[in-house]
């Protein structure tokens, strides 16, 4: 038997909150018809089954209806976020209070498992040893993208063999499109087999107003914002150093900008404003090594830098490069069996003339890491740029220069750190629990309700957990078209940071003065047992977002 620690055991005693809708029987009132984000005609033509559905919302009902047994199989797909197995534990539940003979089968390994047909039952033994944990290992995850015909047939003969009428996919954007395109397909065939989705990545870049934020952002960011607070306490402490600290975000900066709200660092890079202002990757470094060299004066010469994963791929010169790349390595997969430098040959003589002289101006380092193999989805691995050190050696070079020309009268010594992986298992937050536990709880409930092609949604989350407002939303509704792997597909739009959002404005608001002085806040480890204040609260983006000051 697998020894638990002290938290272990007392976490998993630890019972969710559900939203008071979800008490009892419930009933799902229709809103509005829904359309797509973008492209309404193209995303109309490709999901002509469940396209315009509408909006559900779910009601405390007068009576408990007589309803028959449920067999329901899950997938955890993509990468892992604090409170998969919450979302598990609450869909489990949800379909035993439908019917006690209702049976949840997991299939292993994410969605490769389901067209391999790799699975086993997840039973209340099972399910009670994984409660409140972090995660994904009660049944693994994987990247398979669910995307061909024989993929979905063979996926609906395990289903049929099973007796299975309902697929749930935890997963983040790409992983909520393939459940889309799943269910418009077992729609169209009368497979009698309907599919949910629920909203999954600590990135954050997966929401809108009926999705409010994607489960395992709040435990990532508290992870990282204490790690980043013991940094700047010993910062604060040995006052030597400059700390540049990469963080996961490869789309969006939404967890550079909350880590920057929990902890305010001297300098936060927030890559959306890098590209409104159309800035290049030397203005970027002259901004930080200015910050640099007023602190010096003062002084100061140690301070923290947050940089989000994706920066890159937003300095407009970087993102023309990097889109074409993509293309010119989709449409040319002998590029992989080049020797280094015919690879950069290669590339030299295909690309653009702008775009190769962006390439040429790399660092040999990292113009090689742009051509690495792509992730499934046609896209750069930008965590595999190490752009932390690629900064830090370009401000240590420009403070050179500036010392030589009288500008700046400092010592400059750097250390890096990416922290990504620490967060993404953590045992996820009380906000985290009770979220992930009502995802998984409603989605059953949209089960019951018969609905296909639905995002399982709670909304309402700065309010406490019981006063949360439960539902689904068409997927659809948050489509849009996009170019990958060479051709236009339809996909759920990223949300990217709003620069005109009450998050960002409250974070320029302070940035100044935090770049001027040193402010730095220590949040901590994540606590679990204790008052609400410090146990129970969401996100600061949650927060300023929904009308906090």
């Amino acid at each position: 038997m697998v020894k638990k620690s002290a938290l272990q055991k007392a976490r998993a005693s630890y019972q969710p909150k559900l939203p008071t809708a979800l008490w009892g029987a419930v009933k799902a009132v229709e809103g509005a018809p829904t359309q797509s984000v973008a492209n309404q005609e193209e995303i109309k033509a490709l999901f002509p089954n469940t396209y315009g559905l509408p909006t559900i919302t779910f009601e405390k009902d007068i009576q408990t209806k007589n309803t028959a047994p449920v067999n329901v199989g899950v997938i955890l797909s993509g990468g892992q976020a604090p409170g998969g197995h919450n979302v598990i534990s609450g869909l489990f539940d949800g379909i035993k209070t439908i019917n006690k003979n209702s049976r949840l089968y997991g299939f292993l390994m994410g969605p490769g498992g389901f067209v391999d047909h790799n699975y086993i039952e997840l039973t209340a033994d099972i399910i009670k040893e994984y409660r409140n944990t972090g995660g994904f290992d009660i049944i693994g995850s994987g990247r398979t993208k669910l995307e061909k015909v024989e993929q979905f047939d063979k996926g609906l003969e395990i289903l049929k063999k099973l007796d299975i009428k309902a697929l749930v996919i935890v997963g983040g954007d790409d992983s909520n499109t393939n459940a889309a395109v799943l269910a418009e397909y077992y729609k169209s065939i009368n497979a009698g087999v309907q599919v949910i989705g629920c909203p999954k990545t600590i990135d954050g870049d997966l929401k809108n107003e009926m999705i409010e934020t994607s489960f395992g952002f709040d435990t990532a960011t508290k992870v990282y914002s204490e790690v980043i607070g013991n940094i700047q306490r010993d910062c604060n402490s040995a006052k030597k150093y400059w700390h540049f600290i990469k963080l996961m975000g490869r789309s969006a900066s939404h967890i550079a900008l909350e880590c920057a709200l929990q902890t305010q660092p001297n300098y936060c890079i927030i890559s959306e404003e890098v590209e409104a202002n159309n800035l290049t990757l030397a203005q970027v470094v002259d901004n930080i090594a200015a910050v640099i060299a007023n602190r010096a004066e003062k002084g100061n010469n140690f301070g923290t830098v947050l940089i989000p994963e994706g920066l890159i791929e937003f300095i407009p010169a970087m993102k023309a490069l990097i889109a074409e790349l993509n293309d010119l390595l989709a449409a040319n997969p002998q590029f992989a069996t080049l020797a280094p430098a015919a690879q950069r040959e290669f590339v030299l003589a295909n690309l653009s003339k702008d775009n190769a002289d962006t390439f040429a101006s790399l660092p040999e380092g990292v113009a090689r890491q742009l051509t690495l193999d792509r992730d499934p989805h046609g896209n750069v691995q930008v965590s595999l740029i190490e752009t932390e050190k690629l900064l830090s050696e370009m401000i240590g070079k420009r403070l050179a220069q500036w010392k030589e020309e009288g500008k700046y009268v400092g010592k400059f010594a750097a250390l890096h750190h990416f922290f990504g992986y620490e967060g993404r298992c953590a045992d996820p937050s009380n906000f985290d629990a009770d979220y992930c536990y009502a995802l998984g709880y409603n989605a059953a409930m949209l089960i019951n309700s018969g609905a296909t092609g639905y995002m399982s949604s709670i909304r309402n989350l700065t309010n406490p957990s019981v006063q949360w407002l439960a539902g689904g939303i068409p997927i659809t509704m948050m489509m849009n078209m996009e170019r990958r792997h060479g051709a236009m597909k339809p996909v759920i739009q990223k949300a990217l940071v709003d620069l005109n959002g009450k998050a960002f404005l409250k974070f320029a608001s302070q940035r100044d003065k935090w770049a001027a002085e040193t402010c730095y806040m220590y949040p901590g480890p994540i606590q679990y047992f204790g008052p609400a204040e410090v146990c129970d609260q969401p996100s600061r983006t949650l927060y300023y977002e929904q009308g906090g000051k």
